[in-house]
């Protein structure tokens, strides 16, 4: 029988009433394995009010009551990290260790939310004025929503909803239809933890739930990370409805290296970036940008590194690369390769006709490495998000060259430059339009306790995700101001006068 994956509500599974499933595709077989229920709006609205009557006392719970949940949840996090990361690799296809690092990330955040009494203590300013004083605290905005990508759909559910549920909200999410499970694993694993019912809810579908949560006026915050169109459109619709929103969107990420680089750990860097988890990660290195005469031999040592990435099943310990998510992106992606020589790319490999040879796994979703070198600014191949394993490799003559590059983009998530000299990597850090910037680290991801988002058309909205800046989105700030007056006082007596500090 095929599995069917159902929404979590209120502290326990809820088998779908809308009738309307979607399939949940292993791309190493290219099989459909599982029936994921599509929610309709009564369903959200019946995740939504779960979520609303918890909060009335989770929202009053003591840190104390929070983080010891969070505490156990994060032990059973642990212990079931092999598990999740198999229903990862079944249902998205990227290898076993890759998907173990995805847990091993979402983690941090968790332990993040451990210590969440840190991050929330108020401010107190005593004797402003004369028996006066002023405290700042920060207080939980009630129903949030979070929906996710297909890419990391451990992870980036764990860059929300820890964060928000420790600050005292309560939470619904709406992750991938592509790979519903581990989710709802993560449901199971902080009901076992002791989170009381309806403070974490998850809601399967498409648009129609998507949309209601945007619209629902009980939902108070969104948290997005996926397309820069969608992300647009969530930012623009959530906005509207009066929510606040954190919408992270696509990327483009440049990698310069610089002539003084060490070329082999640059290449090293280029392969990992570009080609791990089949390039579907947001914080990919998709273009490389080769300044000087460095470019032929940094393009040869690429390519002798790729050719040799082994890929196949991610249920496979020898596999170095898994399959794309679904047939139609497989399709697309190599739709970049083939037209590349049009475009005047020069195509050094061309993964786009790779099969994985191997009983069961004909029609998985198979694509192999692309190397693409001297690409124009004007292909598409460079202009779009691909998220696959394509590698763009630019050439300029100059820092300058290459700056101009990368700041033209409409992109702003990651970016990286790879050299020894510390005044070029010391310019380039405070000079490049992005979120995240590495020096000779080819994927920037900050750890849990610093923010992760980009800029331009990488993020919309004031806030980046987890971090500090995490914390002050799931909560609202109140300015608390007090006399106690002493009892031999004076009636202090009527005035009409704007108050003065005194």
């Amino acid at each position: 029988m095929t599995k069917i994956v159902n929404h979590w509500i209120g502290g326990k599974t809820v088998e779908g009433a809308s009738g309307t499933h979607g399939p949940v595709t292993d791309p190493a077989t290219g099989e459909v394995t599982t029936k994921v229920a599509f929610a309709s709006v009564d369903e959200v609205d019946a995740a939504v009010a779960a979520a609303k009557e918890a909060f009335a006392t989770w929202g009053q719970s003591s840190l104390a009551q929070r983080t010891s949940i969070l505490f156990r949840f994060r032990a059973l996090l642990d212990a079931h990290r092999d598990e999740i990361a198999e229903l990862i690799t079944a249902e998205h296809g990227k290898v076993h260790s890759d998907a173990l690092g995805e847990v091993a990330r979402g983690l941090e955040i968790v332990d993040l939310a451990c210590g969440i009494s840190v991050q929330l203590k108020g401010e107190l300013s005593t004797q402003v004025a004369s028996r006066v004083d002023v405290s700042s605290i920060r207080q939980p905005l009630g129903v949030v929503a979070g929906i996710t990508p297909f890419n990391f759909p451990a992870m980036v559910p764990m860059w929300m909803f820890p964060l928000a549920i420790a600050c005292g909200n309560t939470f619904v999410l709406k992750p991938s239809e592509k790979d519903p499970s581990a989710s709802v694993k993560l449901a199971e694993l902080l009901a076992e933890a002791g989170l009381p019912d309806g403070v974490f809810n998850v809601v399967h579908g498409d648009k129609v739930a998507v949309d209601r949560l945007l619209e629902h006026p009980d939902v108070k915050a969104v948290s997005f990370v996926g397309s820069t169109p969608i992300a647009r459109y969530i930012h623009t619709t959530a906005s509207a409805n009066g929510k606040r929103v954190q919408a992270l969107g696509g990327a483009k990420n440049h990698m310069l290296v610089l002539p003084d680089a060490d070329l082999d750990a640059a290449a090293d860097a280029a392969v990992s970036a570009a080609y791990g988890s089949a390039g579907e990660r947001c914080m990919a290195i998709s273009a490389v940008v080769a300044v000087g005469a460095i470019g032929d031999e940094l393009v040869e040592k690429i390519r002798e590194r790729a050719e040799k990435i082994k890929i196949g099943p991610g249920s496979d310990p020898a596999s170095e690369m898994g399959p794309l998510i679904t047939k139609v992106h497989r399709d697309k992606v190599a739709t970049y390769v083939e037209g590349a020589a049009a475009e005047g790319a020069e195509v050094v490999l061309d993964g786009s006709a790779y099969t994985y040879e191997g009983a069961g796994f004909e029609n998985g979703h198979w694509i192999g490495i692309s190397l693409l070198d001297k690409v124009p600014t004007s292909a598409k191949a460079y202009q779009d998000e691909i998220f696959g394993p394509v590698l763009c490799v630019l050439r300029t003559e100059t820092y300058e060259e290459a700056l101009d590059i990368v700041n033209a983009s409409p992109f702003g998530n990651g970016t990286a430059i790879f050299t020894r000299d510390g005044g070029a990597a010391r310019r380039f850090q405070l000079e490049v339009e992005a979120g995240m910037v590495g020096v000779n680290v080819p994927i920037p991801v900050p750890v849990g306790y610093h923010s992760f988002g980009g800029w331009k058309d990488s993020l919309f909205g004031d806030h980046h995700i987890y971090g500090n800046d995490g914390t002050h989105f799931y909560t609202r700030g109140k300015v608390v101001t007090t006399r106690w007056p002493d009892p031999a006082d004076a009636p202090a007596g009527v005035d009409l006068g704007f108050p003065r500090n005194h």
